[in-house]
């Protein structure tokens, strides 16, 4: 999923959550939850040391989006400070997990602790997908996409209800 409809679906949990630990941990379980649904994806760092290079602009492109349209929403919504601090806690958390696992393509070389933890979570990561990385599947396809289209009008209408 792309890191707009993470971000979406952490701060519906946390405009509905107030318990801290219950959005952080809900806002990660949702991660996982839309990353076992088929999508696309942009970024397949197994086939090329370059790739993460050659698609940092789609990445950069891909968080600012992410940012404004959860901004976007806090400014529509108006909500009071808590909710609003909850909604960023639940964005920000749905979407650590694939920051983590970019971590772990920024470090996979290394063979220390960190990336030992890296390399474990990123076989998690990777296994919760439903497709494995370069099938036809994943690759970048409006037939691929739909589910974050989908997502993503989903939660945009649920924070607006």
């Amino acid at each position: 999923m792309l890191l707009p409809t993470h971000a979406l679906a952490g701060a519906i949990i946390g405009k509905n959550l107030n318990d801290s630990w219950l959005i952080v941990i809900f806002a990660i379980a949702i991660h996982f939850v839309m990353d076992s649904f088929r999508h696309g994806e942009y970024l397949y760092a197994d086939s090329n040391e370059n790739t993460i290079k050659n698609s940092a602009w789609k990445a950069a492109l891909e968080i600012s989006t992410a940012v404004f349209v959860v901004f976007a929403v806090l400014y529509a919504l108006q909500p009071d400070l808590k909710t609003c601090q909850n909604m960023l806690l639940g964005s920000f958390f749905s979407v650590l997990p694939d920051f983590i696992t970019f971590l772990y393509w920024l470090n996979k070389k290394n063979q220390n602790i960190a990336s030992t933890f890296l390399k474990k979570y990123y076989a998690f990561h990777s296994w919760i997908h439903a497709h494995p990385r370069n099938a036809p599947e994943r690759a970048w396809t409006f037939r691929n996409a739909r589910n974050d289209i989908i997502f993503s009008a989903l939660a945009i209408i649920f924070l607006f209800l």
